[in-house]
């Protein structure tokens, strides 16, 4: 196991993909920050206090949970709802900015795609993510990445985040490998 990320890092990921939000959308006025629990929706919160400090304004930041969208149900263990929250401005005509910790195969996007079509029509969704491993399965790409890192199908990418872990990190896990 060896930390990717350590909590400075992150830190310097969530302020740069702020103001990359801010820039590419020309302020804060017309966006949505909408967190995909768990560790999604504490980075949302960390951006738009983030984002707060930038503008000198509060930005609407929310969650939305994706479970009943995945296409793996039947394949996992069954799991609770996490709540969806959705801003008092919901997201009619909004840019809205997805943001997850851990961005792999897309299939966790296009769960929130699905989830979000349920809600309303954004003007644009756009995606934000603490780490992109790669092994894309499908042709969905992030708009603000924090750290690019290459992995092999055999490794993991475990993210620690003080809210929840009580540390900021993010570790590269090597998979045993079971041998015949």
């Amino acid at each position: 196991m060896s930390i990717a990320m350590p909590a400075v890092d992150i830190s310097r990921a969530i302020t740069r993909i702020s103001h990359e939000i801010l820039e590419r959308n020309g302020g804060s006025d017309s966006i949505t920050l909408l967190g995909i629990p768990t560790r999604g929706a504490h980075l949302a919160k960390r951006i738009a206090s983030q984002i707060a400090q930038i503008e000198g304004r509060e930005v609407p930041v929310g969650t939305l949970d994706i479970t009943l969208h995945r296409d793996d149900l039947r394949m996992r263990p069954p799991r609770g709802l996490a709540p969806t929250l959705i801003p008092t401005q919901g997201i009619e005509g909004r840019d809205v900015i997805l943001i997850d910790d851990v961005f792999y195969s897309g299939r966790t996007i296009r769960a929130a795609l699905d989830a979000l079509g349920e809600i309303g029509r954004p003007r644009t969704v756009q995606l934000a993510v603490l780490v992109d491993r790669g092994h894309r399965e499908l042709p969905i790409r992030a708009d603000f990445v924090g750290k690019n890192l290459p992995t092999s199908r055999l490794q993991s990418v475990k993210v620690h985040l003080s809210e929840l872990d009580g540390i900021d990190e993010v570790l590269l896990e090597e998979e045993a490998v079971i041998s015949q």
